[in-house]
């Protein structure tokens, strides 16, 4: 998966996702920790005055895009291994949370944003840009029916999984708009990209 990962996004990137992400993490501040980081295509989009940037991510073939990513971009950020659903950081310690594209993939998506909730400050936020299932029947039909065949191509991606319910249902307050992410399939093109506060 972490060599197809970049060029699978490659046309969704410059369709849209490039600029969402920049818009986005320009809110990013203090202490930021992102959830699963991914190959990096992040880390550009970060403002210079955040004070520490955590990188998590379980999968080696990623930590190793990613930590090469650093390196080409001279960044300094750390990465960890550790998987959303426990996180290796003290309570109330993080001031932003991050994460794009991740909670999708998440085995326990409950207890990530639990942990979330755990780790960030009482004035903390998750930034985040998802896609999710889709409010049109026939393209949830769609996603339903292809949910085993493109969670295994996808790395475990659930592209049905309904997000913003589930941040609200764990206690966030969720700001947040509908998007699509163009250039990808239509299974996935359905986004919600926004601001989540305990």
């Amino acid at each position: 998966m972490a060599r197809v990962y970049d060029p699978f996004l490659w046309m969704g990137e410059i369709a849209g996702m490039r600029h969402r992400r920049h818009t986005l993490l320009a809110c990013a501040r203090g202490r930021v920790v992102e959830i699963g980081a991914g190959t990096g295509l992040n880390i550009t989009h970060y403002p210079d005055d955040i004070s520490e940037l955590v990188l998590t991510e379980p999968e080696p073939g990623m930590r190793e895009r990613l930590a090469l990513r650093l390196r080409r971009n001279q960044c300094a950020a750390r990465i960890v291994d550790a998987r959303a659903e426990r996180l290796p950081l003290v309570d109330a310690s993080v001031d932003t949370v991050v994460s794009t594209l991740a909670l999708c993939t998440v085995d326990d998506p409950e207890g990530a944003l639990r942990e979330i909730a755990r780790v960030l400050r009482p004035d903390g936020q998750l930034l985040f840009i998802e896609h999710i299932r889709a409010s049109s029947r026939l393209l949830a039909a769609c996603q339903n029916v292809l949910f085993r065949p493109w969670r295994s191509f996808g790395g475990g991606c659930h592209c049905n999984r309904q997000t913003v319910e589930l941040m609200r249902a764990c206690g966030f307050t969720v700001t947040a708009e509908d998007g699509i992410w163009r250039g990808m399939p239509a299974i996935v093109r359905p986004l919600v990209v926004g601001r989540a506060t305990r």
